[in-house]
């Protein structure tokens, strides 16, 4: 009677429905396979959110890949585009499939940062050693530890959050019981879009690069600048010798050809998110509202004039890239999608300030 295969269910190659990468390459069994490892600590992250928010909350793999080099890495999300694949082992997409990979997987430690119900609710399903963030308990959300008290808390009251310090990397990682150290975010560029996209160097003969991210969705509106102080700021950049080109996606379209067709700056179009990504890695510096573009540009290293009126500026961490404009008048609607005034305060943004904020990022590049 022949023996039963070995199988390594524990093994960080193992998939169960289809043979391992080590098999297909190799041909190698379980029994006597070189490659057998035991990862140190399977790790979930639930972060389902907007796609700038999974972009932001990549730096916690630097830590965990440093911490513990051959983890596991699972991440669910509604955005799996973003998610860097060389630092995560598997990425999961938040529907049907994916919820019940991740509520049936075993892991040492899951952190959700989500602080929806959906995504709290996942946390209290799963099953794992270690659960971290926000967690759904007698059907509310609440913290799932202690570390978890302050972000939950700034969320809940506006007073508090307008009186928090503390950068939003700062947070999470206090969150997962860690300390920031000044891990980067991580975006991966397809390098056949980035060899597409040196033609905008091409284009530039030799200009610095000013992508303008003249949009900011439609959930808080109270961010836009007007459309006139856009193409001031082109005309300005033109005239100083600068290589202005604007950018956003399909929502954008229009009000970027009409930009374009105005000042006769560059508009590439709009792309995938993949495109898009390698697009802004060939620019020098980077003008935006609060919005995913940020995160971008953060991303790539790039210089950063990042306009900001109905957030707190406490909460946006730029590793010494960039610059924060705000309106000399302040603004009284704190998180809102509708504004309070008369005058928006984005009107107190002036196009000189701005010339005058590129202009400083500008000489700073090598």
């Amino acid at each position: 009677m022949s023996t039963a295969p070995i199988i390594h269910f524990d093994c960080r190659h193992f998939r169960g429905h289809i043979p391992c990468k080590p098999n297909k390459a190799n041909g190698y069994e379980c029994g006597d396979c070189p490659v057998y490892e035991v990862p140190a600590k399977r790790i979930l992250i639930i972060k389902l959110g907007a796609l700038g928010d999974v972009i932001r909350t990549s730096p916690l793999l630097v830590r965990y890949r440093d911490l513990w080099p051959n983890a596991y890495i699972t991440w669910i999300t509604q955005s799996p585009d973003v998610v860097p694949r060389k630092f995560v082992d598997e990425v999961l997409a938040y529907d049907l499939v994916g919820l019940e990979r991740a509520r049936n997987g075993v892991y040492d430690i899951a952190i959700n940062l989500d602080k929806e119900t959906e995504a709290c609710a996942l946390l209290r399903d799963v099953k794992s050693t270690r659960k971290l963030g926000f967690i759904l308990k007698d059907g509310h959300i609440d913290a799932a530890t202690p570390a978890a008290v302050h972000k939950l808390v700034t969320g809940l009251f506006d007073g508090r959050s307008k009186a928090n310090t503390k950068h939003y990397l700062e947070e999470i990682f206090e969150v997962c019981e860690l300390d920031f150290k000044g891990e980067e975010y991580l975006l991966e560029i397809d390098p056949a879009f980035a060899e597409k996209w040196e033609l905008l160097r091409e284009k530039a003969s030799g200009k610095r690069i000013v992508a303008l991210n003249t949009g900011c969705g439609d959930r808080w509106t109270t961010r836009l600048w007007p459309e006139e102080r856009w193409t001031e700021l082109i005309k300005g950049l033109q005239a100083e010798g600068s290589f202005p080109v604007v950018v956003g996606g399909k929502q954008e379209d229009e009000l970027n050809k009409r930009y374009s067709a105005a000042t006769g700056c560059y508009y590439p179009g709009y792309y995938s998110l993949r495109e898009f990504f390698a697009l802004v890695s060939n620019t020098d510096i980077v003008v935006t509202q609060v919005s995913m573009m940020m995160h971008i540009a953060i991303a790539l290293k790039k210089r950063l004039v990042l306009f900001n009126n109905i957030f707190n500026a406490h909460e946006f961490h730029l590793y010494g890239r960039g610059v924060i404009v705000q309106p000399t008048s302040g603004c009284d609607c704190y998180y809102g999608n509708t504004c309070s005034r008369n005058r928006s305060c984005m009107l107190d943004i002036e196009v000189a300030t701005v010339m005058e904020t590129v202009r400083a990022q500008r000489n700073v590049l090598p």
